[in-house]
């Protein structure tokens, strides 16, 4: 019998006390979806609204607002919502654990190291003795690639050299606009405002990850949901990846779909608006195949081999099962 409690806390977070029970699902129940409010998923969510592109399919579906990223893999273990928008590397820990998830890719737009417009540091050399924001904790994937990037291209781990520390992707966006690190290794959303309000882009975790031979970049985050929700709501499944992919198809090429999302996506300027479009556009994506399926893997050995035993646990292999694209 697996154990639930220990599922939880696998996801590196502690749930909240007193949350409102989530009910079970049940044939006839809409697919619960579970969307961050104005996270890229929500812009997702808005145009197949507008479009009604979830009528045409024949799909019914709701929203399950969470508070952060972090809230959805709690959602979904608890029942409280059927499908969510996370990380394989989570779903695959899981998988290790008893719990038989699948993945479809969502995104592929990753971070990126960003430096003020003015600033003379042009490469990852230029960080020894600098303060260095990374977004999330000393296990955040980007950071393990980007020490494993240092060690490859200098023969020194950026966490002996540089001065890192660690915070909320938001809080760090405001540390360097204030001038008090000297560099961030941010998300993809706030790395692009950055970007578009005049700061330097210097290192993608998607160069990193080319570099360290993990190429066609594999998307990291995407749709997870049980094998067992599937077996009875397999339509379902099909018709939110499909709609989703509509969506998509759209926004990559309308720039007129964008003005309705302003309000979700708030930025602060036309500049940073224009960059989030071309960061998200980037991050569409493609078909996953078998080369997607090998790189991969050679992600998850990359990380295994930084020493991410907490993120990825001690014992977890690499199973192509958990890839719904692979499996078809």
């Amino acid at each position: 019998m697996i154990d639930r409690r220990r599922l939880l806390a696998s996801t590196g977070v502690a749930l909240v006390a007193a949350v409102s029970p989530w009910p079970l699902f049940a044939a006839g129940n809409p697919l619960r979806l579970a969307s961050v409010k104005y996270g890229s998923l929500s812009w997702v969510i808005k145009t197949i609204q507008l479009l009604e592109l979830d009528k045409k399919a024949g799909l019914s579906f709701e929203v399950v607002d969470v508070a952060s990223n972090q809230a959805g893999p709690i959602a979904l273990l608890g029942d409280g919502a059927d499908v969510i928008v996370s990380d394989w590397t989570w779903a695959m820990r899981q998988r290790s654990l008893g719990e038989k998830l699948k993945f479809s890719p969502y995104s592929s737009a990753l971070g990126s190291l960003v430096v003020p417009e003015k600033s003379d540091i042009s490469g990852i050399s230029g960080l020894e003795g600098k303060a260095l924001g990374v977004a999330g904790s000393a296990i955040d994937k980007s950071w393990l690639l980007l020490r494993a990037y240092s060690k490859k291209r200098l023969g020194r781990d950026m966490a002996e050299y540089a001065h890192p520390s660690f915070g909320a992707a938001p809080l760090l966006a405001e540390e360097i606009r204030s001038g008090r690190i000297d560099a961030v290794l941010n998300f993809w959303t706030y790395a692009a405002r950055l970007t578009g309000s005049g700061f330097k882009q210097l290192l993608t975790v998607s160069d990193i990850m080319k570099d360290l031979g993990i190429d066609p970049v594999p998307s990291l985050v995407g749709f997870i949901w049980k094998e067992d929700y599937e077996a009875t709501h397999g339509a379902e499944i099909t018709k939110l990846l499909s709609v989703v992919q509509q969506a998509n198809d759209v926004l990559a090429t309308d720039d007129a779909a964008w003005e309705p999302l302003r309000p979700l996506v708030k930025p602060a300027s036309e500049g940073e608006f224009r960059s989030i479009i071309a960061s998200y556009r980037a991050g569409i994506p493609k078909p996953w195949g078998l080369e997607e399926l090998k790189a991969a893997e050679r992600l998850m050995q990359v990380l295994v081999e930084a020493g991410d035993a907490e993120l990825m646990g001690r014992g977890t292999e690499f199973d192509p099962k958990l890839f719904h694209h692979a499996a078809t």
